[in-house]
């Protein structure tokens, strides 16, 4: 087993970490471009990546699109009540935090020995106002006050699979009660052909909030691959042509569809309950090669 006795030190000190979590084996991989950076798998999927110099920095696809939504979800620097369902390696409350101070943020993360692992290995800036709760993402939600936050980021994956008690009407509800009016869900999906689970997931957001966006890379969107896909949702219009300009310009550009077009897209899928819920589909081994 390959440990770093301190892996901040830099790029010269670093090694991979291994350690065994309540989810599987984490490892902590040194990024070997940037010096003070690590990317975290799960059982060989990669799950975060988190620049310890440069907190602001979102090297996976998925992340910088969430990032966007992030940033449109107030005014620049405005500080916001947050709640992140999954916490990984922390990547994008430490983005919340770098980008505008002075956020609460509450993270609801279920793995404590992974919780553990990057507090130790990984250290958040300890003057940034994250509050960790080890506890089942829905059972933790339930404790946040009515209309607290902001921002809700759903991004839980088990195994490389959203539960499925994640993915239901009644999940919904609990997201809905907790956000304040105009505060906005920012949910991680992945599915792959012939997205019948993203199908039905745009149908049950659409179910319980008013205006929905959807941000993919477009060969997700034709069935071509499997792959992530970002759902927005909130009680207020969303600031769908800036999010449009943000999503085009990415390193990876990624297309937003949203309106009669989104709701073409479900296809007549129907919105899911918890008596129907199931897990969201095993991805392909091909995609973590």
């Amino acid at each position: 087993m390959g440990k770093s006795r301190n892996p901040r030190r830099g790029r010269a000190a670093a090694e991979t970490v291994v350690e065994n979590v309540d989810g599987g084996r984490a490892e902590l991989i040194p990024d070997r471009e940037r010096p003070r950076a690590w990317t975290l798998l799960i059982d060989g999927a990669p799950q975060s990546h988190v620049d310890l110099d440069d907190p602001a920095y979102l090297a996976f696809e998925y992340q910088r699109r969430i990032g966007h939504v992030i940033d449109l979800a107030a005014p620049t620097g405005k500080p916001v009540q947050a709640v992140h369902l999954g916490g990984g390696a922390f990547t994008l409350a430490r983005y919340v935090a770098a980008t505008r101070p002075r956020s609460t943020q509450q993270v609801v993360e279920r793995d404590a020995a992974l919780v553990q692992l990057v507090r130790r290995e990984l250290p958040p800036d300890p003057g940034a106002r994250i509050r960790v709760r080890s506890t089942d993402a829905r059972a933790g939600l339930a404790k946040v006050p009515d209309g607290w936050a902001d921002l809700v980021v759903a991004d839980v994956f088990s195994g490389a699979r959203t539960p499925a008690h994640l993915t239901s009407l009644e999940f919904l509800d609990e997201v809905r009660r907790a956000l304040a009016p105009g505060g906005v869900l920012a949910a991680n999906l992945a599915d792959g052909p012939p997205l019948a689970h993203l199908r039905g997931q745009i149908a049950t957001a659409a179910a319980r909030f008013p205006h929905l966006a959807l941000v993919a890379d477009p060969a997700v969107l034709r069935g071509r691959r499997f792959g992530n896909a970002v759902l927005v949702a909130s009680d207020h219009p969303l600031p769908v042509a800036e999010l449009t300009r943000r999503a085009a310009s990415d390193p990876q550009p990624a297309r937003v569809e949203h309106g009669r077009a989104l709701t073409d897209f479900t296809g007549g899928a129907v919105p899911v309950t918890d008596t129907a819920a199931v897990a969201s589909p095993a991805p392909p081994a091909s995609v973590f090669r």
